[in-house]
C-alpha cells in the first residue's frame, strides 16, 4: 500500500430499530461513498460504535464492507480494544476477511505508560503480521500518545504506515509531521483540523463528516493536498458549520441522525447511546437544510 493519502471515512453502522446490523444500508453506504470519491473505508471505528459490537459483528461488519468494495478503494479496519489479546483477535478477524490494513486506537481506560501504548501497538502488528494506521484519541482514550512514542513505532515497526491524530494539539502532530519517516502518513482524526494539519505536511484525514458530504468534504481535502487553498477553504467554511453540528452531542449520535434525515439509514444507536435530544435534532436539521441536504 502507497502511503495513505486524502479522505477516509470513518463509516457509521446502519443498524435496524431491532438492533441488528442493517446489510443493506451499509452496502448502499459503501457505495455511495466510493462514488462520491473518498480514497479509503474505515469500518468499526468509534464513529462506527464497534465498542458495542461482538467480535462476530465487528467481523461481520467488515466482510461487508470488502465484499461491497470489491477492492476499488482500501479499507482500514478497526480492530483496536483496550486488551492486547482482544484487539489480536479482532485483527486477526479483519486480515481473514480481506481488509487492507488495520486502525488501532490506543488502549482505553487502562491510561498505559508511554511504553504501554509502543508495547501493545508493535506485539499487535508483528504478531498479524498486518499493515496499521495508529490512533491517539486522548478525549476518548483518557491517555495521550506521545510524538516520541508514535515516531518510535514509525521507525521500529515496519507495517505501522500512518496515525489519525486526534489530540487537538497542532504542535504535536507538527512535531511527528516533521521527524516522521519518509512514507509514514500524519492523518487528521478532526475534521475541522484537517486544512490547518494538510497545510502543515498533513496528508489527508480519516473523518465524520464525509459520511453526509463525501463529495465536497473529499474535494476539499484534494485541493488541500494539491495547493489550492482558495477552494479548499471554501469548501472547509461551507461545511464548518455541520462539522461542528456533528459533535452536539457524543460521536456518531448527530451523524447517524443526519444520515436518517437523509434517507440513508435508521437512526438507531446501541445503549449507552441514546437518540438525539429534540432541541440538538433542531439546530442539526437547520444545519442540513442550510447546506440543501435535505
Amino acid at each position: 500500500m502507497a502511503r495513505l493519502t486524502g479522505t477516509g471515512t470513518a463509516l457509521v453502522t446502519p443498524f435496524k430499530a431491532n438492533g441488528t446490523i442493517d446489510e443493506r444500508a451499509l452496502r448502499g453506504l459503501v457505495e455511495w461513498q466510493i462514488k462520491n470519491k473518498i480514497e479509503f473505508l474505515v469500518p468499526c471505528g468509534s464513529t462506527g460504535e464497534s465498542a458495542t459490537m461482538t467480535r462476530d459483528e465487528r467481523r461481520r461488519v467488515i466482510e461487508i464492507v470488502v465484499d461491497q468494495n470489491k477492492g476499488r478503494v482500501p479499507v482500514i479496519a478497526g480492530t483496536g480494544t483496550n486488551s492486547t489479546l482482544d484487539s489480536l483477535d479482532l485483527t486477526h478477524d479483519a486480515k481473514e476477511v480481506g481488509a487492507d490494513a488495520v486502525l488501532l486506537v490506543g488502549p482505553y481506560y487502562n491510561k498505559p505508560t508511554q511504553e504501554g501504548f509502543y508495547r501493545h501497538f508493535k506485539r499487535i502488528v508483528e504478531e498479524c503480521d498486518v499493515k496499521a494506521v495508529l490512533y491517539n484519541v486522548p478525549g476518548r482514550t483518557a491517555s495521550n500518545m506521545l510524538p516520541e512514542t508514535t515516531l518510535r513505532l514509525a521507525e521500529e515497526v515496519e507495517n505501522v504506515i500512518a496515525i489519525k491524530e486526534a489530540s487537538n494539539n497542532l504542535e504535536q502532530i507538527m512535531q511527528i509531521i516533521k521527524y516522521r519517516p519518509k512514507n509514514f502518513a500524519v492523518l487528521s482524526g478532526e475534521d475541522t483540523l484537517t486544512l490547518p494539519i494538510i497545510t502543515a505536511g498533513g496528508d489527508g484525514v480519516i473523518s465524520v463528516v464525509s459520511n453526509e458530504v463525501p463529495k465536497d468534504y473529499s474535494d476539499m481535502t484534494r485541493a488541500a493536498l494539491k495547493g489550492d487553498l482558495k477552494k479548499a477553504k471554501a469548501l472547509h467554511y461551507k461545511l464548518f458549520e455541520l462539522m461542528k453540528a456533528n459533535f452536539y452531542e457524543s460521536n456518531p449520535i448527530p451523524v447517524k441522525t443526519a444520515l436518517h434525515m437523509m434517507g440513508r439509514i435508521d437512526d438507531s444507536l446501541r445503549l449507552p447511546l441514546t437518540k438525539m435530544s429534540k432541541p440538538n435534532r433542531e439546530k442539526l436539521k437547520k444545519v442540513l437544510k442550510d447546506l440543501k441536504l435535505i
